[in-house]
């Protein structure tokens, strides 16, 4: 296994994390119904955070040695979250969003293991510390339901 390895799974976890900075920033505008105001915050709370998170997934990539892919296009080649439908209703917007927060905890679980095998501490740090996230906004959602 190789560095290289990391950086490719890293690549996967910016692409998803992007798409998925993209389903909740969508679904923020566009949520209706009783629960509009608590989950429109907490969408805004998901969307801003995943914003940092491309950050800094990206400059962990740059500080592997590779390019950070920075394009819809790359992003849409390699994901594993679907984009968002603006016509569903809250309760679907709420199960999707649930659903892509456990695919990149998986995503990101991946990307411990591999830096774990390369003893790459800095990386399983920054991946540990985005699983807890996105294990709390599971949550979050699925107790919204």
């Amino acid at each position: 296994m190789t560095n290289k390895t990391v950086q490719d799974s890293l690549k996967l976890a910016l692409a998803d994390s992007y798409i998925l900075y993209l389903k909740t920033q969508n679904y923020h505008w566009n949520v209706t119904g009783p629960n509009f105001k608590s989950f429109h915050l907490m969408f805004e709370e998901q969307y801003n955070d995943l914003f940092i998170a491309v950050d800094l997934i990206a400059e962990r990539i740059r500080a592997l040695g590779e390019k950070a892919p920075g394009s819809f296009e790359k992003y849409s080649k390699i994901t594993n979250i679907k984009e968002g439908n603006e016509d569903v209703d809250a309760t679907s917007m709420i199960k999707e969003l649930a659903k892509d927060q456990e695919i990149i905890v998986k995503t990101l679980t991946n990307v411990l293991k591999e830096a774990g095998d390369m003893g790459d501490e800095v990386t399983a740090g920054i991946v540990t510390d985005r699983i807890e996230i996105h294990q709390k906004n599971a949550w979050m959602l699925k107790s919204s339901l």
